[in-house]
């Protein structure tokens, strides 16, 4: 049974690229574009990893990161935070609301799959 890995990315291309390379190497995808429905998806899908955008329309992604973390359905669910604005203290601000590992964009596809696999046990 393929591992489930929620992407939550407002970038078109951006999601597209994460899903293919997830689905190309055996994953099973729930792509979600908007942040607002990030906590509803993940209960609904049930991820065993989520792969959180922090720049968000609307929302920030830490905010999302500690929501999800909050929910006892998702204290143990590893995130994966990316993010372009890659600023002095915001990697502790991530870790800080329950990020397991952080990637600054552009994002390269082996260190990518290798932070998926690592956050599943892979």
């Amino acid at each position: 049974m393929a591992k489930r890995i929620m992407v939550v990315e407002d970038n078109d291309l951006n999601r597209k690229l994460f899903c293919d390379v997830l689905k190309a190497n055996g994953y099973e995808v729930v792509p979600v574009a908007d942040g607002q429905n990030v906590v509803e998806t993940a209960k609904k899908y049930n991820p065993e990893l989520v792969i959180m955008d922090i720049q968000l329309p609307n929302v920030s992604g830490i905010d999302l990161i500690a929501q999800l973390k909050q929910d006892a359905a998702f204290t143990q669910t590893p995130v994966l935070a990316v993010t372009a604005y890659a600023g002095k203290g915001d990697e502790e601000r991530i870790r800080d609301a329950g990020a397991s590992d952080y990637l600054a964009k552009p994002v390269s596809i082996g260190p990518f799959m290798a932070a998926v696999r690592e956050l599943l046990g892979d």
